[in-house]
């Protein structure tokens, strides 16, 4: 289908962009920016006024709960919460049942992904097998059948031995290891430890369980020059052990996720369990740290760790309920309600969920990688259109995705997403 969107703001961050423009669709890829060919004719004019018409959103920190989490989330409740977002290329963790540690599991879900027409899923592969910190998979085999880096989720690494074996191999193939630094031992609580954690009686993570990852993190790059991505940091502390290590030149790249960037730990109110987040709220101290490095570029994209949650998992007490929150249809608006609260200009805050991630994924996009993130004639025709004066309420059962639990409930927030187009072809519309 050729498709005529016209009279839109375009903004591609990548580019510098800024202008109101037609963009011009044919076989899946944009073929104008400004005026089309006078032999263009469209089968379908889309009236962008007043819309924004920006590249689709990249999100690199996604849980689409296939295989083996079914009843938090199909991959179809999951595929349909990216587009209604805005998110048209996603990377998906490997802490699935059974974990993405074989290259059959990671063909059959991006064959399945595929074939819903929706999103582009790139996978990470386990950096051992079953996540279990000991044995290193088969990295090239997982690379071919499509995996993007290696993660080990939310599961560290005890031995260091295992982990430096993991950075020296990735290192030499050129593959990338992304890692939340946390300590296995001093991470295991279910709060940030401070005064309110001590005051509801709660167990307490320490800044320095992220601080100590982080140093043995910078000293197994130093030695092996691995490329590695940091997941979510959380801590003022570790966001300026990020700056340093990147100011001495070390290839590293970091994210934070959309929730930290709004919240902290006084959230948590009566303990309410859709505050339960993996790695904890934090100070205010930290939160305004997380937006300080978002702001001045040591943090490099935004992500929305989306992690759908059964009901019943949400229900039990907070330190029994199981962390995690839904936010692929909340990350534009999040990230629009920070431009805002920063006063930075527009293209600036869509470049941390643009070309910002896909800088951090670099060739592993293979074909995609000179157009995903941007607008560009020629490229694939990845869009986002969105009404960046409407204002909306989030209702929980509104939303796509089939988890339901948010901490922003209730919440009224600017930019309502009204189309998305992957390779060419409306995925989403209102």
């Amino acid at each position: 289908m050729k498709i005529l969107i016209q009279n839109g703001r375009v903004i591609d961050p990548a580019s510098g962009r800024d202008e109101t423009a037609d963009v011009a669709i044919a076989a899946g890829r944009i073929v104008a920016i400004g005026a089309a060919n006078r032999d263009f004719h469209p089968n379908r004019t889309i009236d962008a006024t007043g819309l924004v018409v920006a590249p689709g959103l990249v999100d690199l920190a996604v849980r689409l709960r296939e295989p083996g989490h079914e009843h938090e989330g199909m991959l179809e409740s999951e595929m349909a919460a990216a587009v209604a977002g805005g998110v048209t290329s996603l990377v998906c963790l490997p802490d699935t049942d059974p974990v993405l540690d074989e290259p059959g599991l990671v063909e059959m879900l991006k064959f399945r992904a595929r074939n819903l027409n929706q999103a582009h899923v790139y996978p990470l592969g386990a950096l051992t097998r079953g996540l279990a910190g000991e044995v290193l998979t088969e990295m090239a085999e997982l690379t071919e059948a499509g995996c993007v880096g290696f993660s080990q989720a939310e599961v560290p690494i005890r031995d260091t031995l295992v982990l430096h074996r993991a950075l020296q191999y990735a290192a030499t193939f050129g593959y990338t290891t992304w890692l939340r630094p946390q300590d296995s031992f001093l991470g295991t609580g279910v709060a940030a430890k401070g005064p309110l954690a001590t005051r509801m009686g709660l167990s307490g993570v320490p800044v320095i369980a992220e601080t100590i990852a982080l140093n043995t993190i910078f000293e197994l790059v130093r030695d092996t020059q691995a490329r590695v991505h940091l997941c979510r940091l959380s801590s003022a502390a570790g966001i300026e052990l990020v700056r340093r290590a990147k100011a001495e030149g070390l290839p590293i790249t970091c994210d934070v996720s959309v929730n930290h960037l709004h919240l902290t730990d006084v959230d948590i109110g009566y303990f309410n369990a859709a505050m339960r987040l993996t790695p904890p709220l934090r100070q205010q101290r930290d939160r305004d740290a997380i937006r300080a490095g978002l702001a001045d570029g040591t943090i490099d994209a935004l992500v929305s760790d989306h992690t759908p949650v059964d009901e019943d998992m949400k229900t039990l007490p907070f330190a029994e309920a199981e962390p995690g929150a839904t936010a692929l249809e909340l990350l534009l608006s999040l990230a629009l309600q920070f431009g805002e609260d920063q006063r930075q200009p527009l293209p600036k805050t869509l470049a941390t969920l643009t070309s910002a991630p896909v800088g951090v994924l670099g060739d592993a996009l293979g074909s995609l990688a000179s157009s995903a993130g941007k607008l560009v004639e020629g490229g694939v025709a990845d869009l986002c259109l969105f009404d960046p004066g409407e204002r909306w309420v989030v209702q929980p059962a509104a939303l796509k995705s089939q988890g339901k639990h948010t901490p922003f409930a209730g919440h009224e927030l600017p930019g309502r997403v009204r189309a998305t187009l992957v390779s060419g072809h409306v995925a989403h519309e209102v």
